[in-house]
C-alpha cells in the first residue's frame, strides 16, 4: 500500500514550524528531508526516522521496523498526532546526522 497525499499533508502540516522540511515522492512512497538531509520517510502511511541514538533515546519503547522488504529498519513514529515531539524528533535526528554531501556540477 503507498503512502496517501492526505498523509504526506498532514504530517508536513504538523512539522511546518520547521523551515526545510520537505517530502520526495520516491517510488509511490516519501523520503523526509529536513536542511537537506535524509530523516526518514513515509512508508504505507507511517512515519519512519533513522534510528540515530539520540532519536531512540526519545521514544519511550522504539519500535524497529523497515520501510519495505530487505531494508535496514528505522525507527518507527507512532504518535505523529504530537505536533512539539515531532518536530524534537526531527531536529534530534538531523542535528546527528552529517551534513549532506554538495552537488557535483557538471
Amino acid at each position: 500500500m503507498a503512502t496517501g497525499k492526505e498523509f504526506v499533508d498532514f504530517i508536513l502540516d504538523q512539522l511546518s514550524g520547521l523551515p526545510g522540511v520537505r517530502t520526495r515522492a520516491m517510488m509511490g512512497e516519501y523520503v523526509l528531508y529536513y536542511q537537506e538531509k535524509v530523516v526518514g520517510g513515509l512508508y504505507d502511511n507511517r512515519l519512519l526516522v533513522k534510528p540515530v541514538s539520540s532519536a531512540l533515546a526519545l521514544v519511550k519503547n522504539p519500535v524497529l521496523e523497515p520501510p519495505y522488504p530487505g531494508a535496514k529498519p528505522l525507527l518507527l513514529i507512532e504518535n505523529v498526532e504530537d505536533r512539539k515531539f515531532l518536530t524534537d524528533i526531527v531536529k534530534t535526528v538531523a542535528a546527528q546526522l552529517p551534513a549532506p554531501k554538495p552537488k557535483k556540477s557538471k
